[in-house]
């Protein structure tokens, strides 16, 4: 695969909504279905509905209690003990449209028909990811929650206990949905930038002030990107949400000036993903090996800022 279609296929898949996506479809979903009946469901995905039991016709003539967040899902809190579970996955989308509205041919899944409109559940993609669970009981729902520490209640002690569960990077321990709720690739570049470390950093050597810092920095990013997206969606229904925001610091910065220090952001390629994060800023200068270009060009490979820059 040639270099720029590489990047346009990392692109896509890092675009998953998180946190504070996922905050503000509940808040502008909840003004609009809170309290009114869920008259229709229509799934058309074939894939999608993941639970038989009960049928997602018991669904049918509900009235919405509320709406909440389970780390990455969507929860609409039906009558009768009934809870809806929507998990958009990597290009998931929902759609507010007028009442009755089809959904789209191709990438249509699922359309939730109420009074004053229609909820339409898009996947732009090939590989259909989206799920959708109808469960009965809070045990249920909870039996779908990875369990993650959410981020914006957490004390710094038990912030520092969920960092210490386990010896890992912090990358991989701030996107490990079991050990903290809603953050994924996008807003960890952001908090890892904010506080100054090293993705590739490990738990096991953050001293006090450093996990003070990834504390703050972790409260603090989720926050404002949360009242950002807020105020930028005001009453309409959140259309754009995607993991490339501008002002973002280095989230899909690859090469653009670090806001703070100028330098270009740099990358980590894995997989189907991509880490970005500043040198000078984050890792005291150190280039952090991509695994794919250091394997290519070995002992060419830079190791500083400044061996890059020269």
């Amino acid at each position: 695969m040639s270099q720029p279609g590489r990047r346009a296929q990392l692109r896509y898949f890092r675009a998953v909504p998180e946190l504070p996506d996922i905050v503000v479809y509940c808040e502008s979903l909840a003004s609009r279905v809170a309290g009114q009946p869920l008259e229709r469901v229509r799934v058309l995905g074939p894939n999608l509905l993941r639970t038989a039991e009960p049928p997602i016709e018991a669904a049918q003539g509900r009235v919405v209690r509320g709406v909440r967040r389970v780390g990455k899902r969507i929860v609409l809190e039906l009558d009768g003990d009934l809870f809806l579970v929507l998990h958009l996955m990597i290009a998931g989308r929902l759609h507010w449209k007028a009442v009755g509205s089809k959904a789209p041919g191709k990438v249509g899944l699922a359309a939730f028909d109420f009074p004053n409109g229609t909820l339409v559940l898009t996947e732009a993609a090939k590989a259909k990811r989206a799920s959708l669970h109808l469960v009965r009981g809070e045990a249920a729902l909870r039996a779908l929650d990875p369990g993650g520490l959410e981020p914006l209640e957490a004390s710094l002690e038990q912030f520092r206990g969920a960092l210490a569960r386990g010896n890992h990077t912090l990358k991989r321990a701030l996107t490990d949905p079991k050990a903290f709720s809603g953050i994924g690739n996008a807003y960890s570049d952001e908090i890892l930038h904010r506080a100054k470390l090293s993705p590739l950093m490990l738990t096991s050597r953050l001293g006090d002030a450093e996990v003070a810092r990834l504390h703050a920095a972790t409260q603090a990013v989720l926050t404002e990107w949360t009242e950002r997206l807020r105020a930028e969606t005001g009453a309409a229904f959140p259309e754009k949400v995607t993991a490339f925001r501008e002002g973002m610091a280095v989230h899909g910065r690859f090469k653009q000036p670090c806001p703070v220090c100028g330098a270009s952001v740099q990358r980590i390629v894995y997989a189907e993903n991509e880490t970005n994060y500043c040198a000078r800023c984050q890792t005291g200068g150190k280039l952090l090996a991509d695994r794919a270009l250091s394997r290519l060009l070995k002992a060419d490979w830079p190791r500083t800022l400044e061996e890059l820059e020269g």
